[in-house]
């Protein structure tokens, strides 16, 4: 290299030698960084711009020159994630703690990352075969072998793989957006790319195989967005064709934790009519809580590569209709399997991964550490057959109970993969009552009923209190930081409920419950049920349902991590369909109703580009019968001091009933669009959110008690005689906020405001609630 010092070894023929050659830098000719910037600004402009008139001639291209574009294609895929940390200090690598785990930290690749020495700890090959039939459209993906580093029970492997596929998706640079770590950028290649980026001609040259090919430099016209900047290598045949792509994204993009994102594909052409196919990608990250590169991260990597290209190579209609997508995955292959058929060759610190984490996961010590991260994190403390929880609801309080005591468990996969149990006791100091739950499930596939595909029976009998029209998302209700609530929370249920549940889910996110339910709801505190006997109102101890209900519910591409209490989703933006009806049947094991109540409701995630995105969802609900209003639908409200999506924040508890309705809830996430244009602002990373929940609905004449219907239960009133539910009307309940998020990385505060019904009494017509969500 220039500026070094020539230097003379002495190698002694015929022996093994290894020699260390450090060079000297030649003070004379010693080369500083020289940086070279322009004192007038460029004044780029789309119109007479040679590169963006070939950047549209590539855009006009694109349809032609994907592989979906021939009518049968077919090839051999090879991908492979992995996750390492970077260089331990020597201060942690000295440290007694990590003693027993130095076989780990000495495992480091240091030609991953020049000047990084990394050390794996996940790893994931997987080998499918890929086909695709344009008309009809027919795309099938067949397992080959998948292989991965095995933490044991105390990780969901499966939802490890599907949140990192979900952080590093396919790539398609002639698509308009892609996605990766969960965000949404505009491909230099979108329709409307010319818009958002400036394109530059840097090159002309011509590869090995003697092809013309343009070097064409593109970069965000504003740094701030979520777009990318890097080097395309264009075609200059008749294609148009990308043949060699680099590219980064800038460091001042509102992205979390990711210090550094790169992504790169090489393409081959087919000689059979000259256009190019896609033979590798990478896309490759570094993650750390700073943006520090000198301190300690995560180095996440994932590469494919795609080879035995067939194309317009047709088969026979019945062989695409025998190939399923949901074909069983085959594991525990042989090494000598994969080091025939893998694409790359392993480095030695990749090869020794699945060893060392196999000897990791028998180690008592790290089984302690896990153990005890469980409880910290998921609420519950394992004894093998048997686990303790959750933590965060055996202490609570509220207004019935008064200060309120639980302790439970249930049974795990290591007793019985067949049986589950499941119990918890509950005492509140202030009724003096107990309270419990009870229940045994079969598993009719012989797996773990925590784990998809669910597949079981489940009878269960519960004694517990409960906020009428109150349903929470993936939290307990008696959890501790919920027992602090607004306004007045004395209307309260006892309920005795005993169920017998059928629950199978299909590989293709297709899923049925079948249930029974028998239901005795007592009130409690403030809360009564009355009813006119003549003139005089007479007291009902008790209200009492038997049901069944079926439900479907379909989510295509539905990905989730399997967590102790609830599937934690990985949103995508596909939708999700439910639908449900419940039949009430009167004399039957004490059931007092005939009724019929149908249900469905859609979710989806709506990308807007360069606005962001939404979460919609849509719910409708319809019951036919006389019924009280117990039994209709009460609106889900929310009186704790976090935001809630699925419920109305401003709306007080048992405020609104109705027998038919129609809810819109839309959540739009602008990501930082208004923010990173604001100076000093920018720094912060902040992300803009507005909320709108709007609620149509009413109620039939036959079950409004205030019509003429004394046999229904009167309206519960407040300590002034007043009113404290009503029927929905002619206008609709409204609430929308302004929200900032991603404050420290973690929060959302939004600001609501309440626009209908504001006469009733002990509302809020504003309020302040936040949200902790971990995200990029």
């Amino acid at each position: 290299y220039i500026g070094y010092l020539t230097k003379n070894v002495t190698i002694t023929p015929g022996q093994e030698q290894a020699i260390t050659v450090e060079l000297k830098l030649d003070p004379k000719r010693d080369l500083s960084a020289v940086t070279v910037k322009s004192r007038k600004k460029i004044n780029y402009k789309n119109k007479d711009n040679p590169a963006v008139e070939l950047i549209r001639r590539v855009i006009a291209a694109k349809e032609k020159n994907r592989p979906t574009q021939y009518d049968y294609t077919e090839y051999e895929q090879y991908e492979k994630i992995q996750l390492s940390l970077s260089r331990k200090s020597e201060k942690l690598s000295k440290s007694k703690l990590l003693k027993n785990y130095q076989f780990l930290l000495e495992n480091t690749d240091t030609t991953k990352v020049k000047g990084k020495a990394l050390t794996p700890i996940y790893l994931e090959e997987r080998l499918t075969q890929q086909y695709y039939r344009k008309d009809p459209s027919v795309k099938r993906t067949i397992p080959l072998g998948d292989k991965r580093v095995n933490y044991g029970d105390f990780i969901d492997s499966n939802g490890v793989t599907s949140y990192l596929k979900r952080l590093y998706e396919d790539v398609d640079v002639y698509s308009n957006r892609i996605s990766v770590f969960t965000n949404d950028f505009l491909s230099p290649l979108a329709d409307i790319a010319p818009t958002f980026y400036m394109y530059f001609i840097r090159d002309t040259i011509t590869d090995a195989n003697g092809r013309k090919l343009v070097q064409l430099y593109f970069t965000p016209r504003n740094t701030n967005d979520f777009l990318f900047r890097g080097t395309f290598y264009v075609t200059l045949d008749t294609n148009y064709a990308v043949q060699k792509l680099n590219m980064t994204v800038s460091p001042n993009i509102n992205l979390n934790w990711v210090r550094d994102l790169r992504i790169s594909q090489e393409f081959e052409q087919n000689p059979s009519d000259g256009r190019y196919h896609l033979i590798k990608s990478v896309t490759f990250s570094e993650a750390g809580l700073t943006k520090n590169k000198s301190q300690g991260g995560i180095f996440g990597e994932r590469s494919v590569s795609y080879k035995n290209y067939k194309i317009n190579a047709s088969h026979e209609t019945a062989f695409y209709e025998s190939l399923s997508n949901n074909a069983a995955v085959p594991t525990g292959l042989p090494d000598s399997f994969w080091n025939a058929r893998r694409h790359d060759t392993l480095s030695r610190a990749e090869a020794s991964v699945y060893k060392n984490i196999d000897s990791l996961r028998q180690m008592k010590s790290f089984k302690r550490t896990v153990d005890l991260a469980t409880l910290f994190l998921a609420g519950y403390k394992s004894f093998g057959k048997f686990e303790v929880g959750p933590a965060s609801t055996f202490y609570s309080f509220n207004p019935v109970e008064g200060f309120r005591l639980r302790f439970g468990g249930r049974t795990t996969p290591a007793l019985s993969k067949r049986l589950y149990f499941e119990t918890y006791g509950a005492y509140g100091f202030k009724d003096e009552k107990w309270k419990g739950f009870f229940s045994f499930t079969y598993s009719l596939n012989n797996k773990s009923i925590y784990g998809f595909p669910l597949n079981y029976i489940r009878a269960s009998a519960q004694r517990e209190t409960k906020i009428p029209g109150q349903e929470l998302q993936f939290v307990q209700e008696d959890n501790l930081l919920l027992s602090f609530k607004r306004g007045k929370n004395d209307k309260w249920l006892y309920n005795d409920i005993y169920r017998l549940d059928y629950v199978h889910e299909f590989s293709n996110r297709v899923s049925y419950t079948i249930g029974f339910k028998n239901w005795k709801q007592t009130p409690a505190g403030a809360l009564q049920y009355q009813q006119m006997k003549g003139p005089v109102l007479v007291p009902v101890p008790d209200l009492r349902t038997s049901e069944v209900s079926v439900q479907l519910r379909w989510a295509p591409h539905e990905q989730f991590y399997q967590g102790k209490l609830y599937r934690i989703p990985i949103i995508n933006f596909y939708p999700i369909f439910n639908l449900r009806y419940t039949r009430g049947i009167k004399d039957f094991l004490g059931g007092g109703f005939d009724y019929d109540k149908f249900n469905a409701s859609v979710e989806k995630r709506v990308s807007l580009g360069q606005l962001g995105y939404s979460d919609v969802t849509v719910e409708g609900t319809y019951i036919s019968g006389q019924l009280p209003y117990p039994l209709l639908n009460i609106h889900r409200a929310n009186q704790t001091y976090a935001y809630q999506f699925n419920s109305y924040n401003l709306m007080n508890f048992l405020e609104f009933i109705s027998d038919h309705s129609v809810g819109v809830n839309i959540d739009h996430h602008f990501n930082g669009l208004i923010f990173n244009r604001i100076p000093l602002i920018n720094k912060l990373n902040l992300r803009e959110i507005i909320a709108g929940k709007f609620l149509w609905g009413g109620l039939r004449n036959e079950n409004d008690p205030d019509a003429g219907h004394p046999s229904l239960y009167q309206y519960p009133k407040d300590d002034q005689g007043q009113n404290y539910t009503y029927a929905l009307g002619s206008k609709p309940y409204i609430e929308a906020s302004i929200g900032i998020g991603n404050i420290f990385r973690l929060l959302r505060v939004d600001v609501i405001k309440r626009f209908t019904y504001l006469d009733h009494p002990d509302v809020a017509t504003w309020g302040i609630r936040g949200r902790m969500k971990f995200d990029f």
